[in-house]
């Protein structure tokens, strides 16, 4: 499963719009990412958790002339399955039935007055011309 299959089935799922399902996927990767990059963890209860860790600077071989590299220490992102997840995966306990809150039913706006009709657009100022005033 992809991304855009992911939005597809959590949206017809939920009855949100895909964009909306979109943007909080984002949102929620986004906090996870930030969080590890911090070095803090993430836990989800039965799902699992998200973590970050040290790997050791290590010797490799290049496979084509088998020359010794020097690989360097990283961090690396980890994810460790819940006791839930592993025990569904593993067929030992089925998923359970997915249970949304009905989204209640929207209430309908309060009856605005009528509009009154725009006002005709004001014609322009005539410069006025004073009476007996000096000839040029």
């Amino acid at each position: 499963m992809n991304r855009a299959e992911l939005v597809e089935q959590v949206a017809k799922a939920t009855g949100s719009p895909k964009s909306e399902v979109t943007r909080t996927l984002s949102a929620m990767l986004h906090s996870i990412t930030g969080a590890l990059s911090k070095g803090d963890k993430v836990t989800l209860v039965g799902f699992g958790t998200f973590e970050r860790r040290m790997r050791k600077a290590r010797t490799g071989r290049n496979p084509r002339t088998l020359a010794p590299l020097k690989i360097a220490a990283a961090r690396v992102p980890a994810f460790r399955a819940g006791k839930e997840l592993k025990d569904i995966v593993n067929g030992r306990s089925k998923q359970p039935v997915l249970k949304l809150a009905k989204a209640k039913a929207a209430k309908p706006a309060p009856k605005a007055k009528a509009a009154k009709p725009a006002k005709k657009a004001a014609k322009p100022a005539k410069k006025a011309v004073k009476k007996g005033g000096k000839k040029r």
